[in-house]
């Protein structure tokens, strides 16, 4: 029988956290392969909440696992309840949950069915058919959470992930354990974001499941707006394979654009020879600073003959883009003349080889280990 732990992080739950237990608890009776525990990590609540937790301790004899530390932040308080969980409990899937009902335990079942078809992570997410936020959320709210989402899915480029920052999720173990160190130092709710987006660079199986997000019925949410945003941001900027894709294709643009300059307005050589040139050179300083930065996580290692082979290979590949930008600049050279040729240029490389390149590095250059 596999053992599945629910982790719940806890700062005056006192109105929730006896009704939550027990209904997290009754998915034993569901789950005859599983056995079902829970976990909570109290922030020395000023209510009855770790009170209520030691009654329920006798009530369901080794279910139920407490630990008492200090106010620290929804990040450090689960990385303080995953340490301890591999350390002591050793739990073959853990699971991330709020306290105050804004999870529904009846859903429990569902993400543990994807686990055992072989996904390695699955969320609950509010954004895919069949899944929703509360309705009586304030605009500003919802705006917020659906372009945040929207704003990591597209600074990571991970489209098929919908929900980054839900709290629902079941993980298993060796991800956890993997991620340890790794999302030890993140805080709030950008904690939920490096440990998913650890997972995938690690190829973790990602699943989703639908959930009905529901507002909470007691105590107030404990987020802060503006910190969220912000941390959100930072963290994409440090943390994102994509955003440093671009900015590293913004350099060799303008290595790109510098050397084209050079040759079309002050030494008159014809538009064909100058792009191949310009585009070569930028290609060569793109291999250099994407394996090393960019794609940092799955770099190419070895000796130089390995290393010299797949700069070949990024040239093989990165041939097209040299040919998408030869001919489209001498179609449109050809069609509307030569004059607004820089023009011509930034609109292949923003609209054509940024995604192209992008798509086929990931591909055959620098493929997931």
């Amino acid at each position: 029988m596999k053992k599945a732990l629910i982790v719940l992080p806890t700062f005056n739950e006192a109105g929730t956290i006896e009704k939550l237990i027990e209904d997290i608890l009754a998915q034993n009776q569901k789950l005859p392969n599983w056995d079902i525990e829970v976990l909570i990590n109290d922030s020395f609540s000023t209510d009855d909440t770790a009170k209520i937790v030691k009654v329920l301790q006798k009530k369901f004899s080794k279910k139920i696992y407490l630990l008492e530390t200090k106010k620290e932040g929804l990040g450090k308080a689960y990385h303080q309840a995953f340490t301890y969980a591999i350390d002591k409990i050793k739990p073959f899937v853990i699971f991330q949950m709020d306290a105050d009902f804004s999870h529904n335990p009846n859903d429990i079942p569902l993400f543990l069915e994807k686990i055992e078809k072989g996904a390695d992570f699955v969320i609950g997410s509010r954004y895919i058919k069949g899944g929703s936020i509360p309705k009586n959320w304030g605009w500003y709210r919802k705006i917020l959470s659906i372009f945040g989402n929207l704003t990591i899915r597209f600074g990571f480029m991970k489209l098929k992930i919908h929900d980054w920052t839900s709290g629902f999720r079941a993980i298993k173990s060796w991800i956890v354990k993997d991620t340890l160190a790794f999302v030890k130092n993140y805080s709030g709710y950008v904690f939920q974001i490096a440990l998913l987006d650890h997972a995938i660079k690690k190829n973790a199986k990602i699943n989703n499941v639908p959930i009905n997000f529901i507002d909470r019925k007691y105590g107030k949410s404990k987020i802060i707006f503006t910190q969220y945003i912000f941390q959100i941001l930072l963290y994409i900027f440090n943390n994102s394979s994509f955003v440093k894709f671009v900015i590293v294709g913004l350099i060799g643009f303008a290595i790109d654009f510098g050397i084209s300059y050079f040759m079309i307005e002050k030494i008159h050589q014809a538009v064909w020879l100058t792009t191949l040139l310009s585009s070569e050179t930028a290609i060569a300083s793109n291999f250099i600073m994407n394996n090393f930065w960019s794609f940092s996580h799955k770099k190419i290692e070895g000796d130089a003959i390995n290393f010299i082979f797949s700069f070949f290979k990024f040239n093989f590949v990165s041939s097209g883009s040299v040919a998408i930008q030869t001919i489209g600049m001498q179609i449109l050279v050809v069609v509307f003349g030569r004059k607004l040729w820089y023009l011509y240029k930034i609109l292949i490389i923003a609209f054509i080889i940024i995604p192209y390149s992008y798509i086929l590095y990931n591909k055959f250059i620098w493929k997931s280990k």
